[in-house]
């Protein structure tokens, strides 16, 4: 456990400086080209469900085993060797700084008054149509997706890595990855992907409801009490179609006296949101830099709880293994 908390803290220097540099190898880009190849190769016919379910089991045998190797390898060189290269892998499976780039890459341009530029930017990091949106919806896209990635994209490949190190870490990373690809609710999709969207509410189902409660932590809202956005967060966190997705949205709205949801459109076809939050304040750009001020702070202090909790978890089995023994 000491060991992975030593490569989680690793990985967050090395997300923090270097991010995903585009020239270098990444596991998450051979995760996309696998999970392309296997969807061109078993999305078809019969018994797409049950293909579906192989494409994902496959993938992860493959990924999971291949970390495993390389990282225990890399261990019997030498135990620094093993922490530098975990925390490698594990950084691979965080995006905290390709997330704040993105979003603000979006907010630049709507400072400079600029919206077909922000929506270009925008239709980056979601699979909403962008071209034709008010400077509203633009603002509500990048602050959404920033507020449900910081746990997609960084806590719980964070949680993951403290249970089980690099290889749990890749394996969620993969299993997200799928979900983004084929876990669509569509004709092409709702049967291949079920497995992949299923296996993803699993291994998002705690991390997501922690990190929420953790962004009510660490900033305190100028609009709500603690326990009012709390309760807002439980309340409006089910209004979303995906059982985890919600919640960070919520707790993002509650703390910034916004409102988020809404009318959107994929390929012209309208999907209309639930409203999460209490407007207080009417969106602006600003609260895009707010959001990212908020995924900073979660980061910190999730990064704080699993320091306590991986030390009080190596403290407790240092403690049944000494019962035991004696």
């Amino acid at each position: 456990m000491i060991v992975h908390l030593a490569s989680i803290t690793l990985a967050l220097l090395l997300d923090r400086i270097i991010g995903d540099p585009p020239n270098l190898p990444h596991p998450v880009r051979w995760m996309g080209s696998s999970i392309a190849f296997l969807d061109k190769a078993l999305n078809k016919g019969e018994y797409k469900k049950m293909k579906g379910l192989v494409m994902l089991g496959f993938l992860l045998f493959m990924f999971f085993s291949i970390t495993t190797l390389l990282v225990s390898v890399s261990y019997k060189l030498h135990p620094a060797a093993g922490i530098v290269f975990e925390g490698f892998l594990i950084s691979t499976a965080i995006a905290s700084k390709s997330l704040k780039e993105a979003a603000r890459a979006v907010f630049l341009p709507l400072s400079e008054g600029d919206l077909k530029e922000s929506r270009k930017k925008l239709s980056y990091i979601v699979g909403r149509d962008t071209h034709s949106i008010e400077e509203r919806d633009v603002i509500r896209g990048a602050v959404e997706s920033v507020a449900e990635n910081t746990s997609d994209g960084i806590t719980a490949p964070l949680f993951w890595a403290l249970i089980g190190g690099a290889p749990l870490a890749i394996a969620y990373r993969l299993i997200n990855t799928c979900d983004s690809i084929v876990g669509y609710k569509n004709d092409t999709y709702r049967e291949f992907g079920w497995a992949s969207a299923r296996l993803d509410d699993l291994v998002n189902w705690l991390p997501s409801r922690i990190t929420a409660f953790m962004m009510i932590v660490v900033l305190p809202s100028k609009h709500h009490k603690r326990m009012e956005a709390w309760k807002i967060t439980r309340e409006d966190s089910r209004k979303h179609p995906s059982p985890n997705s919600g919640w960070g949205e919520a707790a993002a709205a509650a703390i910034l006296g916004i409102t988020l949801g809404g009318r959107n459109y994929y390929q012209g076809i309208p999907s209309d949101r639930a409203i999460m939050g209490r407007e207080v304040v009417p969106l602006d750009k600003v609260h895009i830099l707010e959001v990212l001020r908020l995924m900073d702070r979660t980061i910190f202090g999730f990064y704080i709880f699993l320091l306590i909790g991986g030390m009080l978890i190596e403290v407790a089995f240092s403690w049944l293994q000494s019962t035991v023994f004696i």
